[in-house]
């Protein structure tokens, strides 16, 4: 069953924005995510589970961006969660 046009976003930039949102962006914060896992828990541990979690964060993240009505909120949102959870690392 085809999607219905109205639910389907109009503009092409719009659409690659929410492409790069969630692949780069929730890659970020995975990332920034599991960096600051590593101050807080040992570096092997951490470095073990990030394997599985950082998968299941990415995907998560990756819905979120597509599922969200605003791409710009969703930019906004992740951006402010990589610096948030970067700032312990790099003070540190």
């Amino acid at each position: 069953m085809p999607a219905n046009k109205k639910y389907l976003t109009k503009s092409p930039w719009l659409r690659l924005s929410k492409i790069l949102a969630g692949v780069a962006g929730g890659y970020t914060v995975m990332f920034s995510f599991h960096m600051l896992l590593t101050k807080v828990f040992p570096q092997e541990n951490v470095i073990a589970t990030s394997f599985f979690t950082g998968y299941l964060l990415w995907a998560v993240l990756l819905l979120f961006a597509f599922l969200a009505k605003n791409v710009w909120k969703v930019w906004a949102v992740y951006l402010l969660l990589t610096v948030i959870f970067s700032i312990p690392f790099l003070l540190g």
